[in-house]
């Protein structure tokens, strides 16, 4: 037996799938209880009071039967003569006689037609109207009845009640066939699961609130816009849809600034922080669904098929019972082949039921016809629309979200089946679609969790003293970024729905920009103050169409840096040709994998100042364009695979720093044609290959700054201390043995960097360069520092660890600008000093020594 609980968890299962029931599923729910009921209460009857009773024909009778004249078939009534001994023998059963008027009117006729007959016959046909007499005890009548049950009683009688129930179970099975299934069940629950969850969502009813907001919003507008609003102002209904192909003048964004706060209404800004972050789990399931289920259509495909295999049922059912029907009937003529027990060949055998079973059959055919006839309809349902296919469209027309995009395959056909349902459950799932829906969630969040104090504890100072705050994998740009108002550097990392608000503008102090993997947004107001006051952009990305189009028309931008893949093939894409615009630029940074130099850089070359190129090791081949840039001051060509200085260098009479940072340099015999860059001060050939220095150097007479260091020097030529005006020698990292006593000439030297390379002895030369501030000579052989170390009065930097020294002079004293900040050795050697020069050195270390390196 079932218990009550077993129950009870059955019809639990209904309410949840009834939002994808439609009318006629129901309607056919209901059919098939009734044919279930009639199922029961026919075999109900039929174990109860079903039974045929059964009573022999006697000869005389079957004789009588073949002339016409007989009449009587519904009559049961038989007669039959005995002998004497048979009626002393046997019990004698009597029957009530019966007569019908077909054989009253046959008796007159026959007595009309024979006036003569005698009245002892008379009496004898009056006695057999009476009935006659069987030989036949209880017992017989018994078996009899049973044998003839199953032997003259035909099968559809028998088995009626049983087919119903099994063709009604049949029909139950196949009608939640698809709810069942498990490839389909899974599915069809997480969709019923999320679609309740979506339509309850309390972020639902504030989008639909905003949405109706918006539209009673523009009715107004466009009701008294003709009348209040200056020409200059657009009333256009499209001003909600963004434009792809200008992101930063888009008409949105003139919307979003001016006029949402105006309209927004303080009872449905506010969203709870928990139930934000449950529609952005709602958010993320339901995409995550939609991938699932848009890529097959099995689900409609099920429900097809059951479909069909309901109306093929149907159709069985109907053409075979229309057959059986009239098997069922009262009359039936039984021949055991018992006579050897009974004493008879032939029974006459009514069956009790067939009344009821007739009735019985006659219903379960009209509700058969009218099941088939919903399945006929619901097929026609099937094949008349495109089902595998759903449009928002009215959504998007009712709503401001006009990015609901269409559906296909299952996700299309469960929606569809919901409509059938309430229309209602597809227009506020439909929001859980919509990416600008998600945005405005993402933001509401965004705006609860990153206040105007959390943003305050974020900032920082820079290197440059500057202000600065920098977001990392936010979902977006928080509100309250803008009230930061005593700004200088804003960095956005990460933030692919950036957007920047008309807000900026209260931002006056804002030069810097950075923009990491992060293809900002900008409203037009917006971008009308970035392009009045942004001095700096940073951009990295990726691929070159991450970078906004809006970057190219900032016209009073300085420095631009550039850091991505922009390699031969996207060259042509870089669109630098709208840098003619920036014709304020004066630094251009771009770090990538360049093969050449583009030529659109040529456009903005008249006013660049300062040029950088960092590559990735790919081999820059064409420099041909770097003779247009006269004006550039600085030049950087770093990790380009360069095995020679390039000729077109030489071309740039107004450079004044050339760095040539990690190359292939093996050889520096073009550099005498740096004599016509009369401006060249300052010359960067570190991190290469070189192994000599040729004389010819002594021809860049106005050199201050020469960096070597890092290449296969092994010796440093006298010509080298011809350049008078040299400021700063860095030949650190080479395999350099001596230091030349021309050293002394170099009246000017500043800063001398001869870390890690061979030198043992220092030239008693090098301490009358009495201007140098920076002396390295760590990690060397030196065994022992002169006392004229003491000469170097403005050395605030001295590096002496990793030598072969036993002691420190006690002359350290006299350098007054040294301390033991800047004083770089081992700890041991540090305390071989006497303790009054320890204690010159240890005074005022809290006082930064002076200029650093």
């Amino acid at each position: 037996m079932f218990t009550l609980a077993e129950v009870a968890s059955l019809s639990d299962i209904q309410p949840t799938y009834r939002i994808l029931k439609p009318w006629w599923d129901v309607f056919m729910d209901y059919l098939a209880v009734v044919m279930l009921m009639v199922a029961i209460f026919a075999g109900t009857m039929q174990l109860t009071k079903d039974q045929v009773v059964c009573l022999p024909v006697l000869q005389s009778t079957v004789n009588s039967r073949v002339q016409p004249d007989t009449a009587g078939k519904a009559d049961f009534t038989t007669v039959e003569t005995t002998t004497g001994q048979e009626e002393a023998s046997m019990r004698t059963v009597s029957f009530a006689p019966t007569v019908t008027p077909d054989v009253l009117l046959s008796r007159a006729t026959s007595s009309q037609y024979q006036p003569t007959e005698s009245d002892q016959e008379l009496k004898k046909e009056q006695k057999d109207s009476s009935g006659r007499k069987t030989n036949l005890d209880f017992q017989q009548y018994v078996f009899i009845n049973q044998m003839c049950y199953h032997l003259a009683l035909p099968w559809y009688s028998k088995y009626f009640p049983y087919l119903v129930l099994i063709h009604t179970i049949i029909l139950i099975v196949s009608s939640n066939f698809w709810f069942k299934y498990p490839k389909t069940c899974s599915k069809i629950e997480h969709f019923v699961s999320i679609l309740g969850k979506c339509f309850e969502s309390p972020w639902t009813t504030k989008a639909l609130s905003e949405t109706a907001c918006e539209d009673s919003e523009e009715n107004k507008q466009r009701l008294t816009g003709a009348q209040s609003l200056p020409k200059y102002v657009s009333t256009s209904s499209d001003e909600g849809s963004p434009s792809a192909s200008t992101p930063m003048i888009t008409k949105s964004g003139f919307k979003f600034s001016a006029d949402k706060p105006m309209i927004e209404i303080p009872s449905v800004t506010i969203l709870d922080k928990k139930d934000g972050e449950q529609a952005k789990a709602l958010f993320e399931k339901v995409r995550k669904f939609r991938a699932h289920v848009e890529d097959s259509d099995l689900i409609y495909k099920l429900y097809v098929g059951q479909t069909v295999i309901k109306t093929v049922k149907f159709i069985f059912i109907l053409c075979y019972t229309a057959n059986f029907v009239n098997t069922i009937s009262f009359e039936h003529i039984c021949n055991p082949k018992v006579e050897h027990l009974i004493g008879y060949t032939q029974f006459e055998c009514t069956h009790n039921m067939a009344y009821m079973l007739k009735k019985l059959l006659i219903s379960y055919i009209s509700l058969i016809c009218v099941y088939g006839f919903i399945c006929l309809y619901t097929l026609f349902w099937l094949f008349r629309i495109p089902l595998k296919e759903y449009s928002f469209e009215k959504v998007r027309e009712e709503s401001s979200f006009s990015d609901i995009p269409d559906v296909k395959n299952d996700f299309a056909f469960l929606l569809h089946m919901v409509d059938q349902y309430d229309q209602l459950y597809s227009k506020r799932f439909g929001v859980f679609l919509s990416e600008v829906s998600e945005n405005k969630l993402r933001g509401i969040s965004l705006n609860h969790e990153w206040t105007y104090e959390k943003l305050r504890q974020h900032v920082s100072r820079n290197a440059q003293d500057k202000q600065e705050l920098h977001l990392f994998m936010l979902s977006g740009v928080p509100d309250a970024v803008f009230d930061l108002t005593d700004l200088d550097v804003l960095k956005l990392e990460l933030i692919p729905e950036a957007k920047i608000t008309a807000k900026i503008s209260q931002m006056t102090n804002l030069q810097e920009l950075h923009l990491y993997h992060c293809p900002a947004k900008v409203e037009q107001t917006a971008f009308s103050f970035l392009r009045d006051h942004l001095r700096c952009l940073h951009v990295k990305f990726t691929d070159v169409a991450e970078i906004p189009a809006w970057v190219y028309l900032l016209k009073t931008l300085r420095e631009l840096y550039l850091i991505g893949n922009l390699n031969s093939e996207n060259n042509k894409m870089i669109g630098l040709e709208s840098l003619r615009e920036l014709r304020h630029l004066k630094i251009l940074h771009v770090k990538s994998n360049l093969t050449k130099i583009p030529p659109n850089i040529t456009d903005v070359a008249p006013h660049l100042t300062k040029l950088v190129i960092h590559n990735d090791g790919t081999k820059l081949v064409v420099l041909n364009s770097l003779k247009k840039m006269t004006n550039v001051a600085e030049l950087e060509l770093q990790n380009c695979e360069l095995e020679r200085i390039p000729h077109a260098i030489f071309s740039l009479s107004n450079l004044q720093e050339l760095d040539l940072k990690s190359n292939s340099i093996r050889t520096i015999e073009e550099i005498i044609s740096f004599q016509h860059l009369k401006r060249l001060t300052c010359l960067k050939l570190w991190h290469n290959k070189i192994v000599s220095i040729p004389s010819s150097i002594t021809h860049i007479k106005n050199l201050e700054s020469l960096y070597l260091s890092n290449n296969k020097l092994e010796t440093l030529p006298a010509a080298v201390f011809s350049l008078q005006k040299l400021r700063c020698l860095d030949v650190s990292y080479n395999s350099i043995a001596v230091i030349p006593v021309e050293i002394g000439l170099l009246q000017n030297l500043q800063h001398f960097h001869i870390t890690g390379n061979k030198v043992d002895v220092l030239p008693k030369q090098l301490f009358k360069c009495v201007k140098l501030r920076t002396l390295s000579l760590g990690q060397n052989c030196i065994t022992s520092i002169p006392d004229k170390v003491s000469q170097l009065l403005q050395l605030t930097y001295l590096e002496l660890k990793g030598n072969c020294l036993d002691r420190l002079p006690a002359t350290l004293g006299q350098c007054q600008l040294l301390r033991k900040s800047g004083l770089v050795v081992e700890d041991h050697l540090f305390d071989t000093l006497p303790s009054e020069v320890k204690e010159v050195l240890n005074q005022d270390t809290g006082i930064p020594f002076a200029n650093g390196i």
